[in-house]
């Protein structure tokens, strides 16, 4: 810990795979009308009582490997951003057969920005993280969508209210929405929020550049306006709050949707924004070399770089992982690295093509590649 600031040499960006009972709960209450897609409403009680247990239990499992952070697992999302960005006010899911399209996924669910956009007192998520501040003995972290996931697959015409058709009034909007959330959490007794702003990664890829071209938008000036979203959204955090980032490439069902190196997106992301700790993919030629890691500022700011997939049940060899640390030293002082597996292992309920077994492993692996190369987690 520096500064008050929570500094992980080992953790994990969040999600867990679903355990059968929760899975099977939700799927029965789903096809029963009984449950909102996108977590809106109250939860049933059969459920929250599956979900509360089966958090326990994975709590404990984080602990027993000697994880120093654990999470709820993201048990009670059916998906990592789309939960919490439907429990904001001014912003609506809709679910259309076709709309624009991102990479070479068409948009089956779309944000619409109804209204003026706040952050509800009463949002679910931070009662999910008084639950799991009241199980763990270790350090409880939740995470929830980067500002840029309230714009990257906006369509113009989604906007409604007339004041938002000036860009920069809709971008101060979403950054005053997300510091009410910094702040809310904060006040819940969070002191380490993640913060997944994966759409800088994808601004990355040639494909989706072109793309935002093709629709009138700079990629470049849309990343400098994403990272002056983060900073405005954390500028204000307290001295001992810690603001995780993490950035990938898709996940859903061990697939991906972006390529390309980070240099364009280097600069902002770890000189603009602000964050104390950054995630970042690294399991796949699909994430460039390792040069951009030169821009990391000194100082106590750390990556954590996903050398180790949750796409694939292989287990990397630990002398492998260590080749790569020494030529990520390279380009960052070896103090201000750590580990992290790429992404989560179940960004949506359904998860990834790996089983609870090869789960443990990876993150066993996790706590041993930290202690070897840092003595410790």
């Amino acid at each position: 810990m520096t500064n008050g600031k929570i500094r992980p040499r080992a953790d994990h960006v969040g999600s867990l795979l679903r355990p059968e009972r929760v899975k099977r709960a939700r799927e029965q209450l789903f096809e029963q009308g009984a449950l909102a897609r996108f977590g809106q409403g109250e939860t049933p009680a059969d459920l929250k009582e599956a979900e509360d247990a089966e958090i326990v239990e994975a709590v404990r499992l984080q602990e027993e490997l000697g994880l120093p952070v654990v999470t709820d697992g993201e048990f009670r999302r059916a998906y990592w951003h789309y939960d919490f960005m439907a429990g904001l006010n001014g912003l609506d899911l809709v679910e259309r057969s076709s709309g624009g399209s991102v990479g070479t996924f068409a948009l089956a669910v779309v944000p619409v920005i109804s209204g003026p956009l706040s952050f509800p007192a009463d949002h679910p998520m931070i009662e999910h993280f008084t639950y799991l501040a009241s199980v763990a003995a270790k350090t409880p972290k939740i995470s929830i969508p980067g500002p840029s996931a309230c714009h990257f697959r906006l369509l113009k015409s989604d906007i409604r209210p007339p004041e938002y058709a000036d860009p920069d009034v809709l971008f101060a909007d979403i950054a005053k929405t997300y510091a009410q959330a910094v702040d809310a959490f904060y006040r819940a007794g969070c002191r380490y929020l993640q913060m997944d702003d994966i759409f800088f990664a994808y601004l990355c890829d040639p494909k989706i550049r072109a793309e935002k071209e093709a629709g009138g938008d700079d990629p470049d000036e849309l990343i400098e306006k994403y990272a002056r979203m983060m900073h405005e959204a954390i500028k204000d955090r307290p001295d001992d709050m810690t603001i995780g980032m993490h950035l990938c490439r898709g996940n859903f069902q061990s697939t991906w949707i972006a390529e390309g190196a980070y240099d364009p997106a280097a600069d902002a992301i770890f000189n603009k924004t602000d964050a104390d700790v950054f995630f970042m993919e690294y399991d796949s030629d699909r994430a460039g070399g390792l040069e951009p890691l030169r821009l990391l500022p000194k100082g106590d700011k750390r990556v954590l770089p996903g050398f180790i997939t949750t796409k694939t049940p292989a287990l990397e060899p630990l002398d492998d992982l260590k080749r790569k640390f020494d030529e990520a030293a390279r380009h960052a002082d070896m103090d201000q690295l750590g580990i992290a597996p790429q992404c989560g292992f179940s960004s949506t309920e359904e998860g990834n093509k790996i089983t609870v077994d090869d789960q443990r492993r990876k993150l066993e692996l996790v706590v041993a590649t930290a202690n070897e190369i840092w003595g410790g987690v």
